[in-house]
Parts: C-alpha cells; structure tokens; sequence
C-alpha cells in the first residue's frame, strides 16, 4: 500500500516573512508621508528681542535689543492689563525720525525701528500701576503677520 503524505501549508515560511516585511515597508513608508506633509506648513517664528521696565512716574519704556527678523517689524501692540483689570492697548513705532508710543493705531507706513530703539509711554498719570500689570508686546511684520515677542509681569 502507498501512502500518501498530504501536505497542508499553503504558503512556505519564507514566502510569508517577505510579505510580512513588504507590508511593514508599506506601512512605514505611508506613515513617513503623512508625517513629513504635517510638517511643510509649520512656519518659522520671527525672532526679535525686546525688554520692557517700568520708570519713574509709573511709565512703561520698551527697548529694542535686536533680532534677525528685525529689519521686517512694522510696530509693535502693547497691552497693559493692571492689576485694576482694564486692558488698554498702545501702539509703538516710527514716524519719520519720531519714535512715537500712542493708542492710535499706526499708519500703513512706518519708519525703521532699529536696535536700541526706546519707546517710552507718555500719559501724564503713567500706564502701569504700582502693582503688578501684565505687558504683553506683539509685533506686527511686513508679512502682515503678527507674533508674541514679549510676555512679562512688571
């Protein structure tokens, strides 16, 4: 009598470890995809350098100390909130050669602000209080985005 030896693996060991590598490949390769197209729209931050005190007469002085995005500053937005709670807003920049510090909002063309600029505020009775404001300084760029430069207790 002849036996027959019946054989019931349909795929040998080799051929499935190369499918289980080739998809694992696939796998990779698709994830990387996603991960490096979430990437190309993350934009660089601008890079400017202020330091903000507070003077004699309750007055807030910014100073300009650099930066390599700083030959694209438009202005700066200041926000003041005092320990009484309101929240003004100023506005610092250039006019011609005036530094100006204002709650008017600056027009569509400034000067240059350049390093060592000082903005210092100008209200009679001073925009900070004796106790501790929060300053918050935005700039505003050529690119019309605006940026956190300056986040601060004084």
């Amino acid at each position: 009598m002849i036996k027959c030896r019946e054989n019931e693996d349909a795929v040998s060991s080799v051929i499935g470890v190369i499918l289980m590598v080739a998809i694992t490949v696939i796998l990779a390769a698709m994830i990387a995809m996603f991960a490096f197209q979430m990437t190309g729209s993350i934009e660089t931050p601008k890079n400017v350098a202020l330091t903000a005190k507070q003077i004699s007469g309750n007055q807030l002085q910014v100073t300009v100390q650099g930066g390599g995005d700083l030959s694209t500053l438009q202005y700066l937005r200041i926000n003041v909130v005092p320990s009484t709670g309101s929240v003004p807003t100023y506005y610092a920049y250039v006019s011609g050669t005036t530094r100006m510090f204002t709650t008017s909002l600056p027009p569509s063309t400034t000067g240059a602000i350049t390093v060592g600029s000082i903005f210092t505020s100008n209200v009679q009775s001073g925009i900070l209080t004796s106790g501790s404001d929060h300053v918050t300084i935005t700039g505003r760029f050529m690119d019309g985005r605006e940026y956190m430069l300056l986040d601060t207790f004084l």
